[in-house]
């Protein structure tokens, strides 16, 4: 499937470039990350709209994902990562020069969330709609594992650390970082070899784009495995977001960590989550994809509540230490059952319906949080957490079976 192929332990040099580009622009996220919620509470204090701040990003997901899926399955994968990108940096570029002459307000940080959004979703929908054309069925796990590690360790041992100390130094220095991260990022996803962006190319006779999306609503609707795993997934997502709405109020105020130190504190997530990355293609070879899955979301879960309910800080490390290594082993081996069970050819607009659903009632969760830590800041996580835990034990059953009919690796 690629020159990896002639080196067994290789993932081969198109899959490095798209690596290196992918971590380049993690790190960008990574101080994105820590700034944007400290830039929220300095223009507001409202609860609600500092909650959607962070909503306004997935909201793309729930207006564009499927229609983008559609077209990701009829472009230039390749490219469409190189036009995001370049798009992501010119919105931190933007965004940079306001915070710098004060002329930035919430609202204007809501539009650029929400665009920046807008990006993700072909970002995301391309690159995993790419990599099952670098990597064999055989090494799916080993490659989400080294993207998932890249993730935690730019985005949260790195970015996050750096983004908040940038911000009190300067506040609008890690969204200029942010820019160049992404630059770098086009000049890398540029370099990928040419022999396997051939493999991208679409025959001319293919449907219109309404034929195709209603294709890949019709494969996603009549795959009942995919369905129900989609339908759990997105009422999980839905519990986390309450849960996590307001968390930078929690931390500042509740547990009283400052905000040079915000991004620090993430690092007890990352810790967890490098661990979780790392362990995770082990542990499915040992006890099976599907008992890991299905241990990793309960956990997560477990996790989040036990976050809401840390006395002090260093509780609430430990619970960020086990939640960030339960969801990273879910994060790696769901999207190696994805990528075993959709065809590529549909990839985009499956991937895109699920992440709709998935992603798109994501803000509800957030809104919601928002409006009950109004009553206290601990509540988003109780309510949040709890509403997860149900929606994983029920679910516990089936997600524990797809190792049974996945290609489990």
């Amino acid at each position: 499937m690629s020159d990896s192929t002639t080196n067994p332990r290789s993932l081969g040099p198109a899959f490095n470039r798209l690596w290196f580009a992918f971590s380049s622009s993690k790190l960008g996220d990574g101080l994105m990350a820590a700034a944007a919620p400290l830039l929220a509470i300095s223009l507001t204090r409202d609860t609600v709209l500092i909650a959607l701040s962070g909503a306004m990003y997935l909201l793309p997901w729930l207006f564009f994902a499927i229609a983008i899926g559609t077209l990701v399955d009829r472009i230039d994968r390749r490219r469409t990562l190189v036009a995001v990108a370049i798009s992501r940096a010119l919105i931190a570029t933007v965004l940079a020069v306001m915070i710098f002459t004060g002329t930035l307000s919430i609202y204007g940080l809501l539009l650029a969330t929400f665009l920046i959004g807008t990006a993700d979703v072909f970002n995301d929908t391309a690159l995993q709609s790419l990599f099952p054309t670098i990597l064999g069925k055989e090494k799916l796990e080993r490659g989400n594992s080294r993207f998932q590690m890249s993730d935690t360790v730019l985005q949260q041992f790195i970015g996050m650390p750096l983004g908040a100390a940038f911000f009190v130094y300067s506040a609008s220095l890690p969204f200029g970082l942010d820019a160049l991260g992404f630059v770098i990022a086009a000049l890398m996803l540029v370099l990928i070899p040419r022999r396997h962006i051939a493999k991208l190319v679409v025959a001319e006779d293919r449907p219109s784009f309404k034929a195709q999306l209603v294709e890949g609503l019709r494969f996603l609707w009549n795959d009942k495995k995919i369905m129900r795993l989609v339908i759990a997934t997105a009422l999980i997502g839905f519990g986390f977001n309450i849960a996590g709405s307001t968390a930078v109020l929690f931390l500042t105020e509740t547990l009283g960590v400052p905000k040079a130190f915000f991004g620090l504190l993430m690092l007890s997530g990352g810790v967890g989550g490098l661990l979780g990355a790392w362990a995770s293609p082990k542990l499915s070879q040992r006890f099976g994809r599907g008992v890991v899955l299905a241990w990793s979301i309960t956990l997560t879960s477990v996790f989040e509540l036990c976050q809401g309910l840390s006395p002090n800080v260093f509780v609430f490390i430990v619970a960020s230490i086990g939640a960030g290594f339960s969801i990273a082993g879910w994060n790696v081996l769901l999207m190696s059952v994805y990528h075993t069970l959709i065809p590529n050819e549909v990839f985009g607009r499956v991937h895109g319906t699920r992440r709709t659903l998935v992603w798109g009632i994501m803000p509800i969760g957030a809104y919601i949080g928002g409006l009950v830590a109004k009553i206290d800041l601990r509540v988003p996580y109780m309510v949040g957490g709890t509403f997860a835990i149900v929606v994983a034990l029920v679910s516990f059953s089936f997600i524990r079976q797809l190792g049974n009919s996945s290609d489990n690796t």
